[in-house]
Parts: structure tokens; C-alpha cells; sequence
């Protein structure tokens, strides 16, 4: 009986041994990342709405346009749109990746100028963001 114990109580500590090396495989990278800045402390902030129907209000689709901003805002696009969206520069600058219902975008302003941009989805929805 004390060797059918001792058994049992090596198979438990054998096998809690083994479960606790175990880790799940992590499921991999996102299919559409959406990356987010943080803003810096203390620094600007702005909004910028997707409103819903945007895919057909082409200079409308992205509120307010142009956005107005002073240099080291971090501008956030919210998506209150039904369906995804992108906020991508038309030059070298940022690219959202999509942007589910409901999902932001961040990036920070850390140059003057005038940035336009587009949903990469819906090439007719265009905005900018001018940079004082």
C-alpha cells in the first residue's frame, strides 16, 4: 500500500512539474495592426471624427478638415463610422492600418506644414492636418 502512495504522489509531482513549464503559443501578430502613439506628457491634443457614411462625403469624411494644429499635437481619429477606415498620408508620413468601428488612430505632429491624407479603403475620403 505505502509503495502504491508513494506512486501516486511521484506521478502528481512529476506531472505538475511538466504542466508548470507549459505555456500557451501566443497567436500571433495582429492581421491589421493599429498602432498608437502615446502622446508626450504635457503635450497637445486634437480630435478628428469619422463620422458615419464617411465613404461618400469625400471632404467631409474626416471632422474638422482641415484640422488646425500648433507643432507637437498628437492628433487622434476616432472611427464612429459602421464600418473600417484609414487615416494614410499621401506622402511619407503615417499610416493607420485599419480602423475598426469604433477603433483610434494617433500620431504626433512634430514638424510645421500642410499633411493630407486619405482612407486607403475609400480613396474618395480626404482631410489635412495644417501644422502651425
Amino acid at each position: 500500500m505505502m509503495s502504491l502512495r508513494l506512486a501516486v504522489v511521484t506521478i502528481v509531482a512529476m506531472l505538475a512539474v511538466a504542466c508548470g513549464g507549459y505555456s500557451a503559443p501566443s497567436p500571433g501578430p495582429s492581421p491589421t495592426p493599429t498602432p498608437t502613439p502615446t502622446p508626450a506628457p504635457g503635450g497637445a491634443a486634437a480630435a478628428v471624427s469619422i463620422p458615419v457614411g464617411a465613404q461618400v462625403l469625400g471632404s467631409r469624411a474626416f471632422t474638422p478638415n482641415p484640422a488646425d494644429v500648433a507643432v507637437g499635437t498628437t492628433v487622434t481619429w476616432t472611427n464612429t463610422d459602421s464600418i473600417s477606415h484609414t487615416s494614410t498620408s499621401d506622402a511619407t508620413g503615417w499610416n493607420s492600418g485599419i480602423v475598426a468601428p469604433g477603433g483610434k488612430f494617433s500620431f504626433a505632429f512634430d514638424k510645421a506644414g500642410t499633411f493630407s491624407y486619405h482612407c486607403a479603403i475609400h480613396p474618395g475620403m480626404v482631410g489635412s492636418v495644417t501644422v502651425r
